[in-house]
């Protein structure tokens, strides 16, 4: 993006290319992450039979609004 600009080149010969570093350590959180997710299969053990699809909005939500009468802590 700023590679053909002498500013962009001065900052990164001081402080160091820091978009590089931020996407290489973003990259390995996001390894990391997948693997975490996924702990049966890490340790060989089969993986779980595919539940049913849920329909879209099914789960957890969060109320709208709070209780009438009631008061933040």
């Amino acid at each position: 993006m700023f590679q053909d600009s002498p500013i962009y080149d001065r900052l990164v010969a001081e402080r160091g290319d820091i978009p590089t570093q931020t996407r290489r350590e973003a990259e390995r959180v996001t390894r990391e992450l997948e693997y975490v997710m996924r702990p049966l299969q890490s340790f060989g053990a089969p993986a779980p039979a595919p539940e049913r699809q849920a329909s879209p909005g099914a789960g957890w939500q969060r109320a709208a609004l709070p209780p009438p009468g009631h008061r933040p802590y």
